[in-house]
C-alpha cells in the first residue's frame, strides 16, 4: 500500500495534468455504476410502456379495460411518489 501511495505521489509531482486526467476518465466509467440515478431511471424505463394503448369503449364484456381513459387501474409507481 505504501508502495501505491509513493507512486501517485510521484505521478502528482511529476505529470500532474496526466494525474487529474486519469483520476477523471477512471471516475467516468465507476459512477454510472455507483450512483443511485442508474438504479432508478432503470427502474423508470422498466415501468414505461414502448406502446401506448389505445382507449377503447367498454361493452361490458372487457372488464379488465377501464370504461374511461382517466379511470385509475393497474399499478400507478407509487414506489417514484414516494422518493
Amino acid at each position: 500500500m505504501a508502495g501505491v501511495a509513493t507512486f501517485l505521489k510521484n505521478v502528482w509531482n511529476k505529470e500532474p495534468v496526466i494525474f487529474v486526467s486519469c483520476a477523471l476518465g477512471l471516475t467516468g466509467l465507476v459512477l454510472p455504476f455507483i450512483s443511485p440515478y442508474t438504479k432508478y431511471s432503470g427502474m423508470i424505463n422498466s415501468a414505461t410502456p414502448y406502446t401506448y394503448p389505445v382507449p377503447l369503449r367498454d361493452d361490458g364484456n372487457l372488464p379488465e379495460v377501464p370504461s374511461h381513459p382517466c379511470e385509475q387501474r393497474g399499478d400507478r409507481l407509487q414506489w417514484l411518489k414516494d422518493l
